[in-house]
């Protein structure tokens, strides 16, 4: 396993101070995050640094609260949030590249934010982003986020053992009971449980593929099993589904069991690489931010071989409007290997293959509400995950979950499906007809049931 379990005391408590209360929506109130009497007073340049950083940033609403009871306030407004600085080195990482120190520094309890956490993020996203169109040199030179580790067939597996292979019972706390979905939600009315948003999800993306019994449909990345194990029992259809993910494959099977599509859906443990066979449908729902620019042509030529000449095909992936690496911290601690691509990156898949795109639709507001969700579920766990790993975990997983809220509210990340075909394939829908024909919130199991 990628993390456990430790002995090691948060950073906060080795000092002897009392630990602050993590809530989300903490009051502005000062508390001791550090004993000041532990490490020496903060100097006039440590305490200029941190001015330079607010002025750098155009005065975001963010008052520094230092180890020593010193306080550095926004030039400009007040402050709606108090970050807690708990020692010296602290600030020269902070200043040296925020991006991938901050997370790190949070994660073991030096740095505090009091306010709401999502929020806090929102504001540094947008304050970095108008510094990017200032001064991008700084930021490409200086805050740089790293490149993203290799995604060949040996890196892949343990890039997705990483992030995917932490535990079926960890995800269980905060994804949907029903479809155990990590992607995107499709939140088709605002009175959505997150359960019967990700039925939809499935349902739009079945509608799609204008999915049909006695299809053949082979998908790239299964996660554990929900949308191959719907399309199975809901559209009659044969799936064979490709993961390198051992923890989510083995749980994938036994809902296939359950469910009683177990001789209609096929769990492959091995890469997207290797995917064999022709089939009426390729489907790949979350899986293309781990394929790495450099595999796009290769990805390509596997739909292209795989794909019959009346083929369709549907990804569904986290992207960008414009191409950026993924944040360094994300892409050290948390999604090793991530690039979520441009929509032109995206679409470049197909430029290279006889493929034509028949749609593009992005959901990126769905997939704020969906990480709400998670979050709020995840908060509601955090004693029972930090029975599982540390405290350390806690709040990497906490910081990364609201971060992700925030990305996609401020605009930073999208969420693009995109459905293809063969350029030749002349049997193509017209409109959108089949796709909005009745409600896609409703639940498979709950049609089972009556």
């Amino acid at each position: 396993m990628p993390y456990k379990k430790t002995a090691q005391t948060p950073a906060f408590e080795q000092t002897g101070a009392v630990s602050p209360n993590m809530a989300a929506t903490q009051a502005l109130q000062p508390f001791p995050l550090f004993d000041s009497r532990s490490v020496a007073p903060s100097s006039p340049i440590e305490r200029w640094l941190l001015h330079s950083l607010l002025r750098l940033l155009e005065s975001p609403p963010v008052r520094f609260q230092l180890w020593d009871g010193s306080t550095i306030e926004p030039p400009k407004c007040r402050p709606q949030f108090i970050l807690h600085v708990g020692d010296r080195l602290a600030v020269y990482l902070l200043i040296s590249n925020p991006s991938v120190n901050f997370g790190d520094l949070y994660g073991a309890g030096r740095i505090e934010v009091e306010g709401d956490l999502g929020t806090f993020m929102e504001t540094v996203y947008l304050a970095l982003r108008q510094l990017k169109d200032r001064s991008p040199g700084l930021l490409k030179t200086v805050w740089r986020d790293q490149a993203p580790r290799s995604t060949g067939i040996r890196q892949a597996r343990d890039n997705i053992h990483h992030h995917y292979d932490l535990g079926n019972d960890f995800y269980q706390l905060w994804l949907d009971r029903e479809a155990m979905q990590y992607t995107c939600a499709y939140f088709e009315r605002p009175d959505m449980t997150l359960e019967q948003a990700q039925l939809a999800k499935l349902e739009l993306v079945c509608r799609k593929l204008m999915l049909q019994p006695g299809m053949k449909v082979v998908e790239a990345g299964s996660g554990w099993g929900g949308l191959a194990c719907y399309m199975a029992a809901k559209y009659g259809v044969e799936v064979t589904s490709y993961n390198i993910s051992r923890e989510q494959v083995q749980y994938a099977r036994e809902q296939a069991v359950r469910q009683g599509v177990a001789d209609r859906v096929l769990f492959i443990e091995d890469d997207y690489r290797n995917i064999t066979g022709r089939y009426d449908v390729f489907v790949s729902v979350g899986m293309l931010e781990h394929v790495g620019l450099d595999n796009y042509r290769q990805l390509a030529r596997v739909i292209d071989r795989s794909l019959n000449e009346g083929g369709v095909g549907l990804i569904h992936s986290i992207g960008r409007n414009r191409p950026a690496r993924m944040n360094g911290w994300i892409e050290k601690r948390i999604f090793p290997g991530a690039y979520p691509p441009s929509i032109a990156e995206f679409v470049g898949i197909f430029e290279q293959g006889p493929f034509s795109v028949l749609d593009v639709e992005n959901l990126r507001m769905h997939y704020a509400e969906t990480l709400t969700h998670w979050y709020e579920r995840y908060r509601q766990n955090e004693h029972q995950v930090e029975a599982m790993y540390d405290h350390e975990f806690v709040r990497m997983w906490r910081l990364y979950l609201a971060g992700s809220v925030a990305a996609f509210k401020v605009g930073n990340l999208q969420l693009f499906q995109v459905v293809f075909a063969r350029d030749r394939n002349n049997q193509v829908p017209r409109n959108r007809k089949h796709l909005y024909r009745k409600s896609a919130s409703v639940s498979l199991f709950s049609e089972q049931e009556s």
